[in-house]
């Protein structure tokens, strides 16, 4: 059963009453077409004009769906093949990042990103998608390997942040994410970074820095995620809708304010709603910008990379 946001509810409603209705007229052989096509017609442009006004917080509740894919359910339908790989070689395995080798027509890339889990195991097994200090470090051994074998690199972003506990800090969490941000500012192959759903914080910038950062439609970029900021702010989370309009952390905030290179846009509704759809752009956007990419000189991306990240920020009185 498909889950519902609270803003979904008065178009799922329509949909019930339409199919109720195709049903009825099949059991009892009526024609009901005229009456099915306005209904039709009514669902649609409620859906668009629900989809077209989303609140910053409303975008923050699809980036969260539940039935949104995550990066391997992208891997799965984006990659012809894929070959996992494993470990930090210093002290484990980080299940809340996963990366291998991937061939995307043709084209040999490394694709890392953080994976969430969908139930109660799987969800405590990756962390929830917050990564310890061995996950970056995971995912900086196969960024040198890329570079190493001049494969791009190809980042699928979506966690609510680095994990934030005691044992991740005495790691070198916050040492594991700076080398992370310095390593892939000099890295010589192309690299293409892309929000798929939530980009909390330094636990999205670990693997964030790349020749083009890209945000799928209803995705959500910040240093902080509404709930923590309303909590420092407010003391209570209470707050959290007025911290995302505060905190102006869509995609098209991001694009605007010059932080991202593009949006990729969802199928009407979201991502959740149709997979292989998103899928199907998803991949046709990487492989045209790995083509992109691969015609500028190394030296030139390079250069091109440090001065985009170091112009942001940055004020001029």
């Amino acid at each position: 059963m498909r889950t519902l946001l609270e803003f979904e509810k008065p178009i799922a409603e329509l949909e019930a009453k339409l199919q109720d209705m195709k049903d009825l007229a099949n059991e009892n052989n009526v024609d009901v077409s005229d009456a099915v096509r306005n209904l039709s017609s009514a669902i649609e442009t409620l859906r668009k004009e629900t989809f077209s006004n989303l609140t910053r917080w409303q975008r923050v509740q699809l980036s969260r769906h539940p039935d949104r894919p995550y990066t391997l359910d992208y891997i799965e339908r984006i990659c012809s093949e894929f070959h996992e790989l494993h470990g930090d070689r210093t002290v484990k395995d980080d299940p809340a990042i996963v990366g291998g080798i991937a061939n995307i027509d043709g084209q040999p890339v490394m694709v890392i990103g953080q994976q969430k889990g969908r139930k109660t195991k799987e969800r405590q097994y990756r962390n929830f998608g917050m990564p310890n200090p061995e996950g970056y470090r995971k995912a900086l051994r196969l960024m040198k390997m890329a570079e190493k074998f001049g494969m791009p690199i190809v980042t699928l972003i979506d966690t609510p942040g680095a994990f934030p506990g005691l044992e991740a800090e005495e790691r070198g969490q916050g040492e594991a994410i700076a080398r992370n941000l310095r390593e892939m500012m000099r890295l010589k192959v192309p690299v293409i970074c892309v929000i798929i759903g939530e980009g909390a914080s330094g636990g999205a910038l670990g693997i964030g820095i790349g020749d083009r950062v890209l945000m799928l439609e209803n995705s959500w970029y910040s240093v902080i995620s509404p709930e923590n900021c309303s909590t420092i702010l407010w003391r209570t989370w209470e707050y959290k809708e007025q911290a995302a309009e505060a905190l102006k952390l869509t995609a098209l905030d991001m694009k605007g304010n010059g932080l991202v290179d593009d949006i990729i846009a969802e199928p009407m509704g979201g991502a959740h709603l149709d997979w292989d759809k998103m899928s199907l752009k998803l991949k046709n956007t990487i492989i045209s910008e790995i083509t992109a990419l691969k015609k500028i000189s190394a030296h030139d991306r390079i250069n091109s990379r440090i001065e985009k990240f170091c112009s942001m920020g940055v004020v001029v009185e």
